[in-house]
């Protein structure tokens, strides 16, 4: 038990150095990808999008989902994939704790009715450190 705890602080650490991740649905049966910020709490994992998105369509008919951050330039030479499934939630809890002010441009407020968070519970995560050593993670 104590392994899988320091592996879930070494993938936080991850993810809180990444700012975005690589974001898959799936339409009918091929995967879709997009480029999205990624926002956490641990191993909660919280994307910002308009209620009107394809993205939020494609996760009512499937809500499995795929995430790929790290390598990228500002963030860490880590690699995370993540496996899991994927809810839209228009909580407005949520929605006023992760508000930014960039949003301004997409949105009116965090009390916006088309402003929806998807929530992404992780069922696997694999995870390559720079020096290529392999982790995997299941719930």
């Amino acid at each position: 038990m104590e392994a899988k705890i320091v592996m879930e602080q070494n993938i936080t650490k991850i993810m809180d150095h990444n700012e975005f991740c690589s974001f898959a649905t799936v339409e009918g049966n091929r995967p879709k990808q997009r480029y999205m910020a990624l926002y956490n709490q641990g191993l909660s994992i919280h994307l910002v999008t308009d209620r009107k998105t394809h993205k939020v369509e494609e996760l009512e008919a499937n809500p499995h989902v795929s995430l790929l951050l790290g390598y990228e330039k500002g963030g860490t030479k880590d690699v995370v994939e993540i496996e899991g499934t994927c809810r839209v939630s228009d909580d407005d809890e949520l929605r006023k704790q992760i508000w930014k002010p960039e949003f301004k441009g997409m949105f009116t407020g965090p009390e916006d009715p088309d402003y929806v968070i998807l929530k992404i519970k992780p069922v696997r995560i694999e995870y390559t450190s720079d020096s290529g050593e392999k982790h995997e993670w299941i719930e």
